[in-house]
């Protein structure tokens, strides 16, 4: 049992690890290890939430291939990201910056979480409520006429 979860954590690993094809390895070791530093950082358009280091979608293929064309031409991994941002806004980054425009991101899970809360709290109110609340009595003259109409139905439960 505990080989099968080894063996598949390996595969899992080794599948999602190299998704950058041997004819994108850049031949200078530094440079190459700035362009995988660089893609991990980004998050493949199409993918969810995939970097494009490990993503086999043809968008992430163009775009490490775009990302070693910046690093080959002399561009800081930091100009290499911002160009990348420019061109595809910031959703490109797996670590968006905080800002205007991304706030709502941060917090969105925040808000849900509270909103769903609020939505808990207020069902369970009501249902307390309504488990608290009895019904009132019958006044003497609905007593009446339901005792009229209990007599005038016959042994089966129909009118008679």
């Amino acid at each position: 049992m505990i080989r099968s979860l080894l063996f598949l954590s390996a595969m899992m690993l080794a599948v999602a690890a190299h998704a950058v094809e041997p004819d994108e390895v850049l031949s200078d070791p530094v440079f190459e290890e700035r362009a995988r530093e660089v893609s991990q950082a980004l998050r493949c358009v199409v993918c969810q939430n995939q970097d494009i280091d490990s993503s086999n979608a043809g968008i992430a293929r163009d775009m490490r291939l775009l990302v070693r064309e910046r690093i080959l031409a002399g561009d800081t991994n930091q100009q290499v990201l911002d160009f990348m941002v420019d061109r595809y806004g910031s959703y490109v980054l797996l670590r968006p910056p905080f800002n205007a425009t991304t706030a709502l991101l941060w917090f969105s899970p925040v808000l849900i979480g509270l909103i769903a809360a609020l939505v808990a709290i207020m069902v369970l109110r009501g249902a307390r409520k309504t488990k608290q609340r009895r019904p009132e009595p019958l006044s003497p003259e609905e007593e009446a006429e339901v005792a009229r109409a209990l007599s005038e139905m016959d042994p089966k439960g129909s009118l008679k």
